[in-house]
């Protein structure tokens, strides 16, 4: 999926986060199976499914079949080998990858802040959690329909696959907020035993019609899409089907490392892979009634149980990969300033990257079961699937050229050459894949659509808010000045505000001067800073300015995959020089009542879109993990 700075199992991402140097070469590269490629790995259960359904000739024409098993296979070798394993993974963030990780790197490269690249991080984002909400379905359902031609079961179960598929589904839903640390261990062995059944499953196969080979020649792909005309342009949409979850390769690289993903995706994933499409076309050449489900048919009576249980596994475990890597992109977001605070809470106390975020969680569980019964089988779910991907991978083409132009430092031609690139693939892609919209693809679009306002909504409406509470206010050099001359009663202990700019006064501040006629002993203006890097270093977390005898600047510098923990942090200030004792301390906290205004920065309609927001935000108290009990909250009434 998209970012996805975050499409993987958490638990067994940070596991390895932090293991990096202690754990073996062969280690993360298991670990890297069983977490990265979950969505690769589960599309042969439908991409030649669909891809030959779309065919002019049904699939059932050897041109068609060869076609399009040599698309499939270059698709795997041109978009997630040499775009994303070969070049994009040289692209990244502090050794992280995803859309926000290289939005981020971009913006720390360029002259100076640029519009265009923050929307077109906010764009990737928002696709991804677009598309993200069709993978569980799509997974889950295509492993289930494999019943119909189980064994001893017979079609009379058709009727039944949604509601089992719905069942496993709200199940892994369910067990989210327990975390994931305990059964993630299993994910790598579980995925290598599927690849091995995908790539024996194709060896199997492929003696059924040995001229199959033939199909790794681009030729008999080219060929296809010229002889069925706009009919190969509308199969291409399809054939992408194969390449889904690639830029799981590049998000999920500082979890494991640059050289394990390559070698698993290299030695390991792509040949099992490439001989299971091999082997369901060979099975198609021979049996040309096995075009209507391949997986399926190729599989032997004998062990058709076990593959279908194998099957269920890895989409499941898929699934898991897409539901965290919502949850890591949703805590990104929220650091980076593109969301309002949200609930994140930790599911396990040793492994920092296990987060469990309620409301996503629910609106993806309702959004997979809507999508369920409104799609009703994986052929219809695959016409919805593909646009967000390709939409996403274009985004972080296009931030691509930003790297190569400005961060490797290369003359403006080589940028636009390699760029151009990939992008002419992405945009075939694209084109292709908009066809799909009168049947189903505008959903994730239009999900994304309403991402992008929401995003959008919040990072204006936080501007705006910003601007004027700075021109309503006292400078803190200045109101230090008047305290000096006339200087209020004091109060024992330590005062900190918290506050977006620390050269204006904070609400909190001007409000307990005015009503309550107090100053603190010791008055701490303490600020969050959001860094553009995933993770900042102990020794780089606080700095900390004198103003004068009585005000201090403390900033606290977090990474965007990072969850704030204000008391923890302040425990760093003694290494500093500032002394304190947290339960003698009270964190005054501004709390602003927003009244909408039709004539200020946004139209109506997007003030009460933000005002929402704000009253759906995290109480800052817990989303900075502040204790309760030394919170003070002072109002103010805004308009915007």
């Amino acid at each position: 999926m998209a970012d996805s700075a975050s499409v993987a199992t958490e638990a067994a991402k940070e596991s390895h986060t932090h293991h990096h140097k202690k754990d073996s070469f062969a280690a993360l590269a298991l670990g890297a199976i069983g977490v990265v490629f979950g969505d690769i790995g589960t599309s042969p259960l439908y991409a030649m499914k669909e891809a030959l359904h779309h065919s002019r000739s049904g699939g059932a024409s050897e041109l068609a079949v060869l076609g399009v098993v040599s698309l499939v296979i270059w698709a795997l070798v041109l978009i997630v080998t040499i775009k994303y394993v070969v070049f994009l993974m040289r692209a990244d963030n502090k050794g992280e990858g995803g859309t926000l990780a290289l939005m981020a790197l971009a913006q720390r490269h360029l002259p100076k802040r640029s519009t265009w690249v923050f929307f077109l991080g906010v764009i990737g984002a928002a696709l991804f959690y677009g598309d993200g909400i069709i993978t569980p379905a799509i997974s889950v359902l295509s492993a289930v329909e494999g019943l119909k031609d189980a064994p001893g079961i017979g079609r009379g179960i058709e009727p039944y696959l949604v509601p089992i598929a719905a069942g496993v589904l709200v199940a892994l839903f369910m067990v989210q907020a327990r975390g994931t640390h305990r059964v993630a261990a299993f994910f790598g062995p579980i995925m290598a035993g599927w690849f091995l059944v995908l790539g024996g499953l194709g060896v199997f196969h492929i003696a059924d019609d040995w001229s199959i080979l033939r199909a790794l020649n681009p030729y008999y792909g080219v060929r296809f899409l010229l002889n069925d005309g706009l009919v190969g342009f509308v199969i291409l949409g399809s054939v992408f089907l194969a390449v889904t979850g690639a830029e799981a390769l590049y998000a999920d690289m500082g979890h494991f490392g640059r050289a394990p993903i390559r070698a698993a995706w290299l030695a390991f994933a792509l040949p099992c892979l490439a001989l299971n499409y091999l082997g369901q076309g060979s099975n198609v050449l021979a049996h040309p009634d096995a075009r209507f489900n391949p997986f399926w048919e190729m599989v032997p009576e004998l062990a058709y149980w076990p593959v279908l249980v194998f099957a269920t596994a890895a989409t499941v475990i898929a699934s898991q990969a897409v539901i965290t890597g919502a949850f890591s992109m949703t805590q990104q977001a929220v650091q980076l300033g593109l969301l309002p605070r949200i609930d994140i809470r930790r599911t396990s106390e040793t492994q920092a990257g296990q987060i469990f975020v309620p409301q996503v969680n629910t609106y993806l569980m309702i959004g997979v079961l809507i999508l369920l019964f409104t799609f009703q089988n994986s052929s219809a779910l695959a016409a919805a699937y593909g646009i967000a991907v390709t939409g996403a991978m274009f985004v972080d083409t296009l931030l691509f050229f930003v790297i190569i132009r400005h961060m490797w430092k290369r003359p403006f031609w080589q940028a636009l050459l390699g760029a151009s690139a990939f992008g002419v693939l992405d945009v075939v892609f694209i084109g292709s894949n908009l066809l799909k919209i009168p049947d189903g693809a505008w959903l994730p679009l239009v999900m994304g659509g309403v991402l992008v306002i929401i995003m959008w909504t919040w990072t204006r409406g936080a501007q705006i808010l910003s601007d004027k509470t700075r021109r309503d206010s006292v400078p803190l050099i200045e109101l230090s000045e008047i305290l000096k001359a006339r200087s209020p009663h004091r109060a024992p202990g330590t005062a900190i505000f918290l506050t977006s700019d620390p050269d204006i006064a904070p609400v909190a501040l001007m409000h307990n001067l005015k009503h309550n006629k107090v100053l603190h002993e010791k008055n701490i203006i303490l600020t969050v800073v959001t860094a553009e890097t995933p993770r900042v270093k102990e020794s780089d977390r606080i700095r900390i300015e004198e103003v004068n005898e009585d005000f201090k600047k403390v900033f606290i510098s977090y990474g965007f995959m990072e969850s704030p923990n204000l008391p923890k942090a302040l425990g760093l200030c003694r290494k500093l020089g500032l002394k304190f004792d947290i339960m003698a301390t009270s964190f005054f906290l501004g709390r602003r009542s927003i009244v909408p205004s039709a004539h200020s920065g946004m139209p109506l309609w997007q003030d009460k879109v933000f005002i929402f927001l704000m009253k759906n935000a995290a109480n800052p108290t817990d989303f900075y993990k502040i204790p309760p009990g030394r919170v003070v909250e002072l109002g103010t009434q805004v308009t915007v």
